[in-house]
């Protein structure tokens, strides 16, 4: 057998055994170099930590971090320690993998109760919606990291959704803004004109132009008012989080009001928190009841000038409360003339589970019912009051 191949056997045989756990150290050993079975073993205690989970176990336990030298020593090995040493031993996109099974699959909650550990997490979408479904059981400095985090990846949902949102939801000539797109369609000759005055040419009797200047295409709105009533469900994280960040880039919008409320079976204004997503979501307790018709009887309340106001219901539909209710106060907002939508989803798969027979009834009244995209949202707002 050639050396290439032998090396080869000896990897598939390790990468075996790691699959197969230490339970099968009487018929299956690691190959290779002193280093290299060392390193194998502290891969192999990695994969116990995690994996003994899936069977309630606990390699944590005494005695149990002794079965091999590695990590562990004299020492329990702790989830620092654990992440630790699986970004260190394993490729990065496996070390990911590994970290979203703990917390996902194998509930290893602790994991989010020490800072060290949260802080060399990737702050992604995935763990946003960990830490909103754990945030309970966090306290102190470990809470605070949980905060940082959630404004971080609000920040970077907003930088990858503001400009098409604001594109979106606006649209005619705005004389006071340049346009990075050059074309005759953009074309503003009198701003154009008037600061090349400087440049006119009498040998030639003409114009130079130097400078030349295109306008945004914005729309003129009169003051519109947009009321976000987002629904706690442990089901809806996904929405809950872009519905907080597509709160704060509408509030921004010189034209737009924004009025902000998350519920179960009880409601929380947080109109005055709309610019700020983070605080947003670490105000949302996942979980609970819903009362769908409670939130939009207080959504009623805050309707001023119906024509111009959109009401916004992110929720699955699933009602805990009185169905003839919801169906009686729906009504009663499309009566006034606002708009109403039932969003059953915001997020990037927009693939909802909602209660279609109530989704149905709501459509034969004339509410919106559907899932959307968050850079689809700007567009259908701008609808709504075009």
């Amino acid at each position: 057998m050639k050396n290439t191949e032998i090396i080869d056997s000896s990897i598939a045989m390790n990468r075996w055994r790691l699959v197969l756990g230490s339970s099968s150290d009487q018929s299956l050993d690691f190959e290779g170099s002193t280093r290299e079975l060392k390193m194998l073993r502290d891969m192999e205690e990695l994969l116990d930590y995690l994996y003994s989970h899936a069977q309630g176990d606990d390699v944590r336990e005494e005695g149990s971090a002794d079965r091999r030298g590695g990590i562990g020593g004299d020492s329990p090995l702790s989830a620092a320690k654990w992440i630790n040493r699986v970004r260190k031993l394993f490729p990065r996109q496996t070390a990911e993998v590994l970290e979203r099974h703990a917390l996902d699959e194998f509930k290893m909650t602790e994991l989010l109760t020490d800072k060290k550990v949260l802080e060399q997490m990737k702050p992604d979408m995935g763990l946003l919606k960990t830490i909103l479904q754990l945030k309970h059981l966090m306290k102190g400095e470990v809470l605070e990291t949980a905060r940082k985090i959630a404004r971080q990846v609000a920040e970077e949902i907003r930088q990858k959704l503001e400009q098409s949102t604001k594109q979106a939801m606006t649209g005619r000539l705005d004389r006071s803004l340049q346009s990075p797109v050059h074309s005759a369609r953009n074309l503003d000759i009198k701003k154009t004109i008037r600061w090349n005055l400087k440049n006119y040419d009498t040998d030639r009797d003409g114009l130079i132009l130097k400078d030349i200047y295109f306008s945004s295409r914005i729309k003129k709105y009169n003051r519109k008012t947009v009321i976000i009533a987002i629904d706690e469900s442990g089901s809806m994280t996904g929405s809950i989080i872009y519905s907080a960040v597509m709160a704060q880039i509408i509030s921004k919008l010189s034209f737009a009001d924004v009025k902000l409320i998350i519920f179960d079976t009880n409601i929380v204004d947080l109109s005055s928190e709309a610019d700020d997503p983070a605080q947003v979501l670490m105000s949302v307790q996942l979980g609970g009841g819903t009362d769908i018709a409670r939130a939009l009887t207080y959504c009623g309340s805050l309707i001023q000038t119906p024509k111009d106001t959109c009401v916004l219901c992110v929720t699955d539909l699933y009602e805990g409360g009185s169905r003839k209710m919801l169906m009686n106060t729906s009504r009663n907002i499309i009566n006034t003339g606002a708009k109403l939508s039932f969003l059953t989803a915001l997020d990037e798969q927009a693939n909802p589970a909602y209660d279609k027979k109530i989704g149905q009834e709501l459509a034969d009244m004339g509410a919106f019912v559907g899932a959307l995209t968050p850079d689809m949202l700007g567009d259908y707002i701008g609808r709504l009051f075009s």
